[in-house]
């Protein structure tokens, strides 16, 4: 059975940092496209930064380039969402997501979601 679990979430000042972690069971991410999600109220989930299983390119959404950094480590089959320099519009539920197919950098369709870890940034 696929299982993603986050952790990692929670408040933060804008400006400041947090890493979210996604630790996968029941199969290997690094033959899966991964990526983050991100959820806010009255919006539309929105991919915000993924790795491709093909050639481990990564995807960045424009609204957090250079701000947030996608990573995996294979040894312990978890992925990673560093993000810095974080804004009140960095506010929403992250998820985690892996896929064997890719559309527009992310996974898509047959999507396995993590449960969602709540991000606010607020003073």
């Amino acid at each position: 059975q696929l299982q993603l679990v986050e952790s990692g979430g929670g408040l933060v000042q804008p400006g400041g940092s947090l890493r979210l972690s996604c630790a996968a069971s029941g199969f290997i991410l690094d033959f899966y496209n991964i990526g983050w999600f991100r959820q806010a109220p009255g919006k539309e989930r929105e991919g915000v930064s993924c790795i491709s299983k093909s050639d481990g390119s990564t995807y960045y959404a424009d609204s957090v380039k250079g701000r947030f950094t996608i990573s995996r480590d294979n040894a312990k089959n978890t992925m990673y969402l560093q993000m810095n320099s974080l804004k009140p519009e960095d506010t929403a539920v992250y998820y985690c997501a892996a896929s064997l197919s890719r559309r527009l950098g992310c996974p898509s369709g047959g999507i396995s979601w993590g449960q969602g870890t709540q991000v606010t940034v607020s003073s």
